[in-house]
């Protein structure tokens, strides 16, 4: 550990490692030298900087931590995690493209022959400490090392989150390649990575891995993990093309109209990875709802449904106001509205998206039930005074 320094009060305290470390050198100098790095940060998309959630702190810690809105943020009772087994894995895709959703935002996907890993998070809580912040709702579904072999690991930001320091020290050990926004290479060698493992992008930058093509893609997010906030650190969204398909991870982001400019360049896909959990009306421009997934998903492939939409960044930790279970919920609406294909798998369950879809809605066996305010009102026959909107309930 490093050590930080309070300057009132004048003594120095151990910086975790799980902090990582600021860019220098020629890194920080290939950082200024970037288009979207103004005025000492790295800007959103419309030239924004963002450092922090909008909203009222105070407003969120109410809402946040209601004894009764808590009891809704969690699963009522195991949540039926997918037994996946290296056998699993081992048999090549009959497609060429298989994907397999581990929790919140980490997923394997098997793109024609290579194997990416999308921001593996295996550690117990997102938090720099290990007795404190979220923890895991649902075990990972395989130990790390039973995943097989992954050719490249890519990261979408450095939030705790999607980059967790116990899971990347474990990979370093590997040979894989490690793909990460411009600035985020800094945490990884500080843990340990070899600089020659990692290729480090600013947007619209790419690399080749293998057989595939890795590109770093706008997003509309922040970035940080000590206390003192640099934004020296760049987030993205990255699109993965092999010879045959490709795929989108949207890592965190708000909406916004990058979205048809990124399928107009590199869609359509074969499948999305979308985050639509962990949204609240604290940071409407830096997480989508569902509903806004669905629309981000549909202008990635050209304003019309194609592909599959695999849902992340929900389930697993529990970071937001919203019931554990709405995402399912109102993605399952407002894919159907769209005529949109989505897939469900249970945590650590494997498929193809030219194949059958998993489509049961499993969390609703371990979910209280939920209202859905965001269904349109209609009347139900012969019930007067009420609408589907009013009766329906997750679980109920």
């Amino acid at each position: 550990m490093a050590a930080f320094r309070f300057p009132s009060a004048g003594f120095s305290v151990p910086r975790p490692a799980a902090f990582g470390a600021d860019p220098g050198g020629e890194r920080m100098a290939r950082i200024r030298r970037s288009p979207h790095f103004r005025d000492g940060v790295f800007q959103n998309p419309g030239g924004t900087a963002r450092t922090r959630p909008s909203g009222s702190a105070t407003e969120f810690a109410k809402i946040y931590f209601n004894k009764e809105a808590r009891a809704r943020r969690a699963p009522e009772g195991t949540v039926p995690v997918h037994a996946t087994t290296l056998a699993d894995l081992a048999r090549p895709p009959a497609t060429g493209l298989r994907l397999t959703w581990m929790g919140h935002s980490s997923v394997l996907a098997e793109i024609d022959g290579q194997r990416v890993l999308f921001d593996p998070v295996w550690g117990e809580r997102c938090s720099p400490f290990p007795f404190a912040g979220p923890k895991r709702l649902h075990p990972v579904p395989l130990p790390l090392a039973a995943l097989g072999r992954v050719d490249v690991v890519v990261i979408s930001h450095d939030h705790y989150d999607h980059l967790d320091m116990p899971t990347i020290k474990a990979l370093a050990g590997t040979d894989t390649v490690f793909a990460v926004p411009l600035g985020v290479g800094a945490h990884l060698e500080h843990w340990g990575v070899p600089a020659g493992r990692l290729r480090e992008l600013d947007w619209h930058e790419s690399t080749r891995v293998g057989g595939l093509t890795l590109t770093a893609t706008p997003a509309r997010h922040f970035c940080g993990r000590g206390l003192r906030n640099t934004q020296h650190t760049l987030w993205a969204s990255w699109v993965v093309a092999g010879e045959e398909h490709r795929v989108y991870h949207s890592g965190d982001t708000g909406y916004f109209d990058g979205f048809r400019e990124i399928g107009a360049a590199h869609g359509p896909f074969d499948a999305t990875m979308i985050q639509l959990g962990a949204y609240a009306e604290f940071w409407p421009d830096i997480h989508m709802t569902p509903e806004e997934g669905v629309r981000a998903h549909l202008d990635l492939q050209g304003g019309a449904p194609h592909g599959a939409l695999l849902p992340i960044h929900w389930g697993t930790f529990n970071l937001a106001p919203h019931a554990w279970a709405e995402p399912g919920e109102w993605t399952e609406d407002a894919a159907g509205e769209a005529g949109q294909a989505v897939a469900f798998p249970r945590p650590g369950e494997p498929f193809e998206p030219a194949g059958k879809l998993p489509v049961e809605p499993w969390w609703r066996a371990v979910s209280a039930p939920i209202a859905h305010p965001w269904r349109r009102p209609r009347v139900v026959e012969g019930v007067a005074g009420t609408s589907k909107g009013d009766l329906d309930l997750a679980g109920g």
